[in-house]
């Protein structure tokens, strides 16, 4: 993910968009996300007892989809409606939140579980970084 912030950098209308290292860190964290929590999923379904893990399941494959929606958000945040970016990003922590929540659960049983669990977490913290700043940006 070493272009992120170099294509975001070379938009035209860089001067107008404000704190391209924090767009950039939550994009790369929204596609870790993503990317992790559909592999978690994967390793649910394949575990003995998966009965016990489909709430698991599911949040992952909502995580992932929300956070692969997110990033694609944050990527054309020129002129980005505010309302709309504001309200994707709070679904991207809600998901992130309930995921994190149901994969900590079993994070003790699974490292897949562990490991999805810290990144849904990492990738709160930088959908809410981004979001402290919306009303700085400038988005028009």
């Amino acid at each position: 993910m070493k272009h992120v912030e170099p294509i975001l950098n070379a938009h035209p209308q860089r001067a107008r968009m404000d704190n391209v290292q924090g767009f950039t860190a939550a994009i790369v964290a929204c596609l870790d996300c993503a990317f992790v929590c559909n592999s978690c999923a994967d390793a649910c379904i394949a575990e003995d007892k998966v009965k016990t893990l489909q709430r698991c399941i599911r949040l992952d494959l909502d995580c992932a989809a929300i956070c692969a929606t997110t990033a694609g958000l944050l990527s054309r945040a020129y002129d980005a409606d505010a309302s709309t970016l504001r309200a994707q990003l709070q679904a991207c922590l809600a998901a992130c939140v309930a995921c994190a929540e149901e994969c900590e659960r079993h994070a003790g049983q699974h490292e897949h579980c562990r490991i999805c669990a810290e990144t849904c977490r990492t990738c709160e913290r930088a959908c809410q970084q981004v979001m402290g700043r919306l009303p700085a940006m400038a988005l028009a």
